[in-house]
């Protein structure tokens, strides 16, 4: 995992601490090349099987290639057709795709969303919890809940 940390201003929203002294800003070190997926892992909030489940379905949402692209593709060009599996190029990102419609699909039309956000769009929870209108700290649980049926479909034990 590669560090990319950055000075960030502390909120009210994001644990600041009574009594600040004089007006002064409190900042914290944050490491922007974390997933919100690796953050909740490494401080206890998600098991190996749900962290398994949601790099999963990330995989193959970038395997199908379905984040807009914004300018031309400079990937290096596979002479060899890429791995031994047998399969084009095209059919594995078709593949990626269907695996990832199947998984989204087996999450559930209720848990799609925040599964999406912070999984795939690499939200942090608060975020996808304002952007989704729900309370704070509500999005954890439903995560989980995603995550598990996500970890079912792939039969990550």
């Amino acid at each position: 995992m590669r560090r990319h940390l950055v000075e960030r201003e502390l909120t009210d929203e994001g644990a600041k601490r009574n009594g600040s002294a004089k007006g002064k800003k409190r900042t914290v070190s944050v490491n922007i090349g974390e997933s919100p997926l690796t953050w909740l892992h490494a401080r206890g909030h998600l098991d190996d099987r749900l962290f398994d489940a949601g790099e999963r379905l990330r995989a193959d949402y970038e395997r199908a290639q379905m984040a807009p692209s914004v300018t031309m593709r400079w990937d290096p060009i596979r002479v060899d057709g890429g791995g031994g599996d047998g399969m084009t190029p095209t059919e594995r990102q078709i593949a990626a795709k269907s695996r990832f419609d199947s998984a989204m699909q087996a999450a559930g039309a209720g848990l799609q969303d925040v599964l999406w956000r912070v999984v795939c769009g690499c939200e942090s929870l608060p975020d996808a919890e304002k952007g989704l209108g729900w309370p704070a700290r509500s999005g954890k649980l439903v995560l989980k809940l995603a995550l598990d049926r996500v970890a079912d479909f792939y039969r990550i034990r």
